[in-house]
């Protein structure tokens, strides 16, 4: 498993900022997640138009206190 944690700010108060993350099941090491990604965060952006993304990474789950 892999996450996909990205940061998100909003526009209009650049200092708001959260961070999210999409777990994959595919087996897939961080650099076959970091070539994927776009669409994944494109999709995202789509349905949240107010935010913008300023930052994304790829990694195992506990890297980023995140549990599977």
């Amino acid at each position: 498993m892999i996450a996909l944690v990205f940061v998100t700010c909003l526009q209009a108060s650049p200092d708001v900022c959260q961070e999210h993350s999409l777990l994959f099941q595919e087996q897939m090491t961080p650099m076959a997640c970091l070539m994927n990604a776009q669409p994944h965060l494109a999709e995202w952006k789509a349905t949240h138009p107010d935010w913008r993304i300023s930052s994304y990474r790829c990694g195992r789950p506990e890297q980023f206190g995140k549990s599977a």
